[in-house]
């Protein structure tokens, strides 16, 4: 006969199955009398779990729905299964990427080994059309995750813009994902400041286990802190332009993170920076809107170049055809 704590946990698994089970069949499975299982039933329903009986031929027991989500009690192939379900609705950007991560977080934390293999190993199998954004180890995710839940410091090597391999000791405080990207916000131990990580450039080391207690955010505001260090403060030429077009539209089709103002229903201002002023001019072009720039000498003189080489490359173009005349 199964331990109480044991038999509390099979008789759980089986209430979750989508079906109703009479009194005699759950006895048959836990290998105990009726009596028992009553007894059982009133234990897990002390602990949360809204367990529904209804009497007759066609009634039993099943697992009903609750105020409030009691803990859930998952075989190997589900907890894989969510594992990997989460990792992907996180990098997917439907609304609800945090959430995902948090639960990712829970879940790999108690993952046995075994399953921490198999999650991994239909992640290092499987591929994907390629996409704009860099590719993210959802590994590296998970455990930033679930440092910043932990308050436990990371050490990691970094890559920096310029391609130079660094090696960081920080206190993770806060995830946020902009774009296509997932941004790390951490105060720097070395350099006693907040510093903001692109994720995909992380390959962490090995767990600390130190423990900090969390600093209070400027401005209580880790989304604007991040959006200010990414979008301006980081870049080598920094820029402010007017572009006639929606500011939605503007937001979901520039490549990189950006600071966007609404000015009206057709137009937006953007303030925003790069390393090279000629691939900014080059994304800036590919908008298909009118843009002015309002602050940014190299912003504009790229602009001018690449005037110039359109300008060549139409003047190309009509010479070949007035050749074929």
């Amino acid at each position: 006969m199964l331990e109480t704590s044991a038999r509390l946990l099979r008789l759980l698994s089986l209430l979750q199955l989508p079906r109703d089970w009479t009194g005699p069949q759950l006895a048959d499975r836990l290998g105990v009398s009726p009596r028992t299982v009553r007894a059982d039933v009133g234990k897990l329903r002390s602990l949360g779990y809204p367990v529904d009986a209804r009497p007759g031929v066609a009634g039993g027991y099943r697992l009903a729905a609750g105020t409030a989500m009691p803990p859930l009690l998952l075989d190997d192939d589900e907890a894989v299964a969510v594992a990997i379900g989460l990792g992907l609705v996180a990098t997917r950007g439907l609304g609800v990427e945090e959430t995902s991560l948090a639960a990712l977080a829970k879940l790999e934390q108690v993952l046995p080994t075994r399953l921490r293999r198999r999650v991994q190993g239909v992640r290092e199998a499987t591929s994907a059309v390629p996409a704009p954004e860099p590719p993210l180890d959802l590994m590296v995710l998970g455990e930033v995750a679930g440092a910043i839940r932990r308050h436990e410091r990371l050490r990691f090597g970094y890559t920096t813009r310029g391609g130079r391999q660094a090696s960081r000791h920080a206190e993770p405080h806060r995830l946020v994902r902009w774009g296509a990207l997932w941004y790390l916000l951490a105060w720097d131990l070395d350099r006693d400041d907040w510093r903001v990580f692109r994720v995909d450039r992380m390959a962490l080391h090995t767990p600390t286990s130190a423990r900090f207690r969390p600093r209070p955010i400027p401005d209580d505001d880790a989304v604007a802190l991040v959006v200010r260090r990414v979008s301006t403060e980081a870049w080598a030429y920094r820029a402010r332009v007017l572009v006639h077009a929606p500011a939605a539209v503007v937001a979901a089709t520039f490549p990189i993170p950006l600071d966007v103002t609404v000015v009206d229903e057709s137009t937006c201002r953007l303030e925003l920076g790069a390393d090279d002023p000629d691939r900014l001019a080059l994304w800036l072009a590919q908008l298909d809107a009118d843009v002015e720039v309002i602050e940014g000498d190299a912003l504009a003189e790229a602009f001018a170049r690449l005037a110039t080489r359109f300008r060549r490359a139409s003047n190309g173009t009509r010479s070949a055809v007035a050749e074929r005349a």
